[in-house]
């Protein structure tokens, strides 16, 4: 079986593939096959939210089962973890995910600009600067939406980050507590663009630093779409991406005649099934869409792999959960895995008997090998 590739950034700032029998030099540019996406900047009219805890290497591989095309990102890194921390661990992917976004943030534009060569060395398509999370951790840190109050710091860390070498986007709210007026929402796109970003997504709900969590800030503030919709009319010459709200291609093909992008977040980690038509119906690909149950033995040769070395199964199984999410057999499908993945040795033979228990109440075990052999 051939292996998946690992990216990975050394000391010397090179790139290196790494599998379980090879270690490849492949030096500061990645292969021809890994270039799909390279060159001129991609338009990305759908793109897969960054969201914590849940956009990691594993899913995103798992998301690329369904959807070739989809700006995919990383969940949100601080400046510092990428500086100092494990980078294989942090920033480590498979070349098959690409395009990919790195989300960063952070308040220092030197610490920002060196994210961004880093993003660039390791074969990123775009870095994304994070002005968007109101939890209160990272407001302690000076990062997120409560960034959205100093428009001119924003704009410093974007022009640092430029020198980068590689696209910088920003992800944003419409505003911030009190300050939620059209008027601010203009001003802080016009001083940030002017740094030298030209895409920007937009959460289309303000967000309250202090009284609502983060899971409430996704939900209690209204939506307000006009307010991306008009920042698009006065912004022409600018990406503007919406997002919020948004659970399906047919809400995204809408909100398409009137911004330049979308973003799917929670409803693809519920649903992600949802991009399957999405490289047809969006991107214009001549593409036949998989099934579930092609997306799913896909993902067994993966799983072997990196339970080979030393990965848990439910580290992978857990972002499969809602692949039949709404079909006939989701409960068992879920069911099935909840309560085998996490047990001592398991395996892709569990992946395979959720398969055969959604279409059978109750496979034999040969019927199941059967299935993980075929």
């Amino acid at each position: 079986m051939e292996q998946p590739g690992f990216w990975l950034c050394s000391r010397m700032g090179t790139i290196l593939s790494v599998s379980d029998n090879c270690h490849r030099l492949v030096g500061d540019t990645l292969p021809e096959a890994e270039k799909q996406f390279s060159g001129e900047r991609e338009a990305y009219p759908v793109s897969l939210a960054p969201m914590m805890d849940c956009t990691d290497r594993h899913f995103r591989y798992f998301m690329r089962q369904i959807t070739r095309r989809t700006l995919l990102y990383t969940e949100m890194i601080v400046a510092a973890a990428i500086l100092h921390g494990n980078r294989e661990k942090l920033l480590g992917f498979s070349p098959e995910e690409k395009p990919l976004a790195l989300q960063v943030g952070g308040d220092n534009p030197q610490d920002l600009a060196e994210c961004a060569r880093i993003a660039a060395a390791l074969g990123y398509d775009e870095i994304n600067l994070n002005v968007g999370c109101p939890s209160s951790r990272v407001q302690n840190g000076n990062i997120g939406a409560c960034l959205m109050a100093q428009p001119e710091l924003v704009a410093r860390c974007v022009e640092a980050m430029t020198s980068g070498g590689i696209p910088v986007t920003v992800k944003h709210r419409i505003g911030i507590d009190d300050r939620d007026s059209y008027e601010e929402l203009a001003h802080f796109v016009r001083v940030v663009s002017g740094a030298g970003c030209s895409r920007f997504t937009v959460h289309a709900r303000k967000a309250w630093l202090q009284g609502l969590n983060p899971k409430q800030n996704r939900h209690i503030p209204p939506l307000r779409y006009e307010e991306v919709y008009r920042l698009k009319q006065e912004f022409p010459h600018l990406m503007i991406e919406i997002n919020g709200g948004i659970t399906s291609l047919a809400q995204a093909e809408e909100h398409l005649t009137r911004v330049d992008a979308v973003m799917i977040g929670r409803a693809a980690y519920d649903n992600p099934f949802l991009f399957a038509q999405c490289d047809r119906d969006i991107y214009g690909d001549n593409t036949t869409p998989p099934t579930r149950h092609q997306v799913a033995t896909a993902m067994l040769p993966y799983i072997e792999f990196w339970l080979a070395k030393g990965l848990k199964l439910h580290q992978i199984s857990r972002h499969m959960l809602g692949l039949f999410a709404g079909q006939p057999g989701s409960r068992a499908w879920k069911r099935h895995i909840s309560e085998n993945a996490h047990l001592p040795n398991a395996g892709a033979e569990v992946i395979a008997g959720a398969l055969m228990r959604r279409d059978v109440p109750h496979p034999s075990p040969e019927v199941i090998a059967g299935a993980l052999i075929g």
